[in-house]
């Protein structure tokens, strides 16, 4: 037993230590870029303990907050857990409505900027197990006030990360992101989408790879586009419409989300759940 009583084997060590990598760094290039604007806010880590509903050990995570003057609040997650199902989320999971034991580890990101013309991102990827095995993800990107050249830069990395595994994966994910991050009750897309995919199964090296490149383009290009935008001068209706459109993306979270769901059906820790809700938001 290697974390809070579970028994990893080889593939769930080797996932959980480059998610748990992976957040380590990111973490580091958004507090590098805090220095570079005078700031010396930092990572608040706490890590946080699951128990399974009869009191035995279901792993557990690490929260990382940081609220900076770039990034108003950044979440950067990281959790290994396991153990059953209740009977009726089980049957809404791959692999789980006849055996509902479960392992899952990954990393989970939402940055809200302070400039609103820097855009909000999203970001998570993870390995699951039940009867079945596989990866899932992704990363979109989510401007108050978009600009067609972050748009494309964005797109364009996630875009070479695709080409290096498969030539259909960028086309497949691209149009399951704008479907998934999706507000029905508002008619409106969360954003100005990325990729998203689940239940990526086939041999362990190479869909964590791609796993792995995922995250590597998010790393390579959201930095720079905060860079880009992070000094740009804003006024009062810029604020306005920041603050409108994260009630937006609240709500997305709160009604929509998937993991949003699967970290309250399986007792993770509330606050690092809930650490993608903005910190301020309007509703007209």
């Amino acid at each position: 037993m290697d974390i809070t009583g579970l028994t990893l084997d080889p593939e769930q060590r080797e996932a959980r230590a480059w998610f748990e990598s992976l957040r380590n760094r990111i973490c580091d290039a958004f507090e590098a870029i805090e220095r570079e604007a005078g700031s010396n806010a930092a990572f608040d880590y706490l890590p946080w303990d699951r128990t399974e509903p009869e009191g035995g050990p279901g792993g557990g995570g690490v929260r990382g907050l940081m609220k900076g003057k770039v990034f108003e609040k950044v979440g950067v997650n990281v959790s290994t857990v396991g153990g059953r199902f209740s009977e009726e989320f089980a049957r809404s999971i791959h692999g789980a409505a006849e055996d509902p034991s479960f392992f899952a580890t990954g990393i989970s990101l939402v940055a809200h900027m302070a400039n609103p013309h820097v855009p909000a991102v999203h970001m998570n990827t993870r390995f699951l197990v039940t009867t079945k095995r596989w990866f899932g993800g992704g990363a979109d990107l989510n401007p108050p006030i978009p600009y067609e050249e972050d748009t494309a830069d964005f797109h364009a990395r996630l875009r070479a990360a695709c080409a290096g595994h498969d030539q259909t994966f960028y086309d497949r994910f691209a149009k399951w992101a704008d479907d998934y991050f999706y507000i029905p009750h508002r008619g409106v897309h969360r954003g100005v989408g990325g990729i998203f995919y689940d239940h990526l199964e086939g041999p362990f090296d190479d869909t964590f790879a791609f796993t792995r490149d995922v995250g590597e383009a998010f790393l390579d290009v959201f930095p720079r586009l905060v860079r880009r935008r992070m000094d740009t001068p804003f006024t009062a209706e810029d604020k306005a419409r920041q603050l409108e459109w994260r009630g937006r993306y609240a709500e997305f979270n709160l009604i929509y989300d998937r993991g949003t769901l699967f970290g309250l059906k399986t007792g993770g820790n509330i606050d690092a759940i809930l650490m993608s809700l903005p910190p301020e938001a309007t509703w007209s």
